[in-house]
């Protein structure tokens, strides 16, 4: 179970809860400090703009509005009655949504026939009264309306940048009737990408990675960008869903911020007359959502322990208290801890990398090492954190250790660490798990003759090379993987249309990367035993991309296994699914073991 957009009014608090039988998302309420449903959980909410969605919940003073998942339009949902009724009725998707308390409407990111737009959305039956308040560039995100009405703030970016590349902040004053005048782009000092905006006053505060980390920056009316902490940490993960908010400003002048030290969240509290701020709420390794609310802010805090937690902080004393949430999802059990580990630069200036290793619980006893499954995040540009997953629990319960692999290119450990994964994808990634392997045979009690690697989406890509050029794998899975970067190429949707020449290099440039990083095209060098799944319905890694390598394989003499799940997409969500798939994941690797 995941707890997920958090949103929050003089209504109440709002936040999204995924049902793990129908795999939607439920939106919850408190009452009488309780977490129960607003509406039946027949209603979704998801949106599908750029194809990860995100900011699908916001709340205005009596009422939630929402995008409804299988039609991704935006509902207007009474609190109090629990009428429900849509604002928008075309074919488009929503997302992104904030609420603009001063012109009583819903600002949103607007989806549709491969453009996108920055609108307005009115609380009437009139879908005349819906404005497009801006539509020049490819792509929107972060729609902020200062405290006073009277200015926009919102990032765009343009092709073939992904947003964690190149993005730029807008600002805009906002007329009486609600349309846009004075509209400008205010590039970075350095080329850079920007993301959150929020208002302080006339200022922007924006979080801007143009000194080499997402650091929060004050962007004044006279267009001075002035650094506002200089510490070298992210302050956000990479924006691959609209909506995130890892920072806010506080009423008596403070803030509160995220901040990410090798893979953890950190949460920080600071008021206006202290010079620096104090961590807070430590036991949480991180915090999404950041909403401020009265005396209090909210959010969504993870945990190694407990399953996600709606958190309330006292943001005067810095007191956490949960709201919903933080269940122990197995009450008396002994869980595996995750353990940081960091794997020292190689020969030749090669960057350290960390992750984190899950110990079998029970531990062996014995003094035999363990097999091992070490797991390449998707992404690729993303982040793996320390947070309780069930199915990494699961694993170590069957005698396994787990490890999770930042390798170069993940999010989280400042600019240039993310971007030494341009033009290198398939090389950097695949030299990182096996670093990352045999420090792991070298300092921890694990059999080399049983480590196993896995991933989903870019992770079983990932695998599936490192499957190919290095021989420390015994078996491996791919999780709906890439396995013909070509051919996603040429059908992937528009937000990535970019992306795999940034992560390869453009064909025409660089040929030889699309061949000899490319497990279909290396298929005859993989001859160790492999296991795929694969989502029939997935739009993101198409299901050809593993129908082909099986194939292929197959052809070559190999016996693959293939399960296909015809209800499923990018991302398993049913919880039968997920469940059907550990098994034979686990029988796999157990026939893998003892085959050794």
């Amino acid at each position: 179970m995941q707890r997920t957009e958090l949103a929050a009014s003089a209504t109440g608090v709002f936040w999204l809860e995924s049902d793990p039988v129908s795999g939607g998302n439920v939106i919850m309420t408190l009452e009488a400090g309780v977490g129960i449903p607003l509406l039946s959980r027949s209603f979704s909410a998801r949106s599908q703009v750029n194809g990860y969605g995100g900011g699908a919940l916001c709340a205005g003073p009596e009422s939630v509005f929402a995008v409804e998942a299988s039609g991704q339009q935006v509902y207007h949902i009474d609190t109090a009655t629990g009428a429900c009724s849509p604002l928008t009725d075309d074919d488009a998707c929503y997302g992104g949504l904030s609420w603009d308390a001063a012109h009583h409407r819903v600002l949103a990111v607007r989806e549709a026939n491969g453009r996108q737009q920055l609108m307005g959305i009115a609380l009437t039956d009139s879908e005349s009264a819906n404005c497009i308040l801006h539509e020049s560039e490819d792509f929107y995100s972060a729609p902020a309306v200062s405290a006073d009405g009277r200015h926009l703030a919102w990032v765009s970016w343009s092709l073939p940048d992904m947003r964690w590349v190149a993005s730029v902040l807008w600002t805009a004053s906002i007329q009486q009737d609600g349309s846009l005048t004075q509209a400008r782009r205010w590039p970075s000092p350095s080329k850079g990408s920007v993301q959150q905006p929020i208002f302080d006053g006339d200022d922007v505060i924006v979080l801007s990675d143009h000194e080499g980390w997402w650091q929060p920056w004050r962007l004044a009316s006279s267009g001075q960008w002035h650094l506002l902490d200089g510490t070298r940490e992210d302050h956000a993960s990479a924006p691959w869903q609209l909506g995130e908010r890892h920072h806010q400003c506080l009423p008596d002048g403070g803030w509160v911020r995220v901040r990410y030290q090798a893979g953890v969240g950190q949460l920080w509290l600071c008021s206006e007359n202290e010079e620096t701020g104090v961590r807070i709420a430590r036991e949480y390794v991180d915090f999404r959502c950041l909403v401020v609310q009265g005396q209090r802010v909210l959010c969504i805090a993870r945990s190694s322990t407990r399953l996600d937690t709606v958190l309330s902080v006292d943001w005067g004393t810095g007191h956490a208290e949960p709201l919903s949430g933080g269940e122990e999802p197995f009450p008396g059990m002994t869980l595996s801890q995750p353990e940081l580990f960091s794997v020292p630069p190689s020969a030749g200036g090669v960057d350290a990398i960390s992750g984190f290793f899950y110990p079998p619980v029970p531990s062996a006893s014995d003094g035999k090492s363990v097999p091992i499954i070490l797991i390449a995040h998707g992404g690729p540009t993303s982040t793996t954190y320390p947070v309780l997953n069930l199915q990494t629990q699961f694993w170590c319960r069957q005698g396994f250790a787990v490890a999770d692999v930042n390798y170069r290119g993940s999010s989280g450990f400042g600019r240039a660490f993310r971007m030494a994964l341009a033009g290198n994808w398939g090389r950097v990634d695949v030299a990182d798990m096996e670093r990352a392997a045999r420090w792991l045979v070298d300092n921890k009690a694990v059999d080399p003759a049983r480590l196993f690697i896995q991933g989903r989406s870019s992770g079983g890509y990932t695998a599936l090379l490192a499957m190919v050029q290095t021989d420390v794998f015994a078996a491996g899975a791919s999780q709906f993987g890439v396995s013909d970067p070509r051919r996603l190429r040429a059908m992937t949707h528009r937000f990535e249309s970019g992306y795999l020449d940034w992560l390869l290099g453009s064909p025409d440039d660089c040929p030889d990367n699309w061949q000899q990083r490319s497990p279909l095209a290396q298929a005859d060098r993989l001859c160790r035993p492999m296991i795929f799944f694969q989502g029939a319905q997935d739009r993101v890694v198409v299901p050809q991309q593993t129908t082909a390598i099986v194939n292929a394989l197959r052809r070559n003499g190999g016996s693959p296994e293939v399960y296909v799940y015809p209800d499923e997409g990018h991302g398993f969500r049913k919880q039968s699914n997920v469940a059907d798939m550990l098994e034979r994941l686990l029988r796999f690797y157990r026939r893998q073991s003892t085959d050794q």
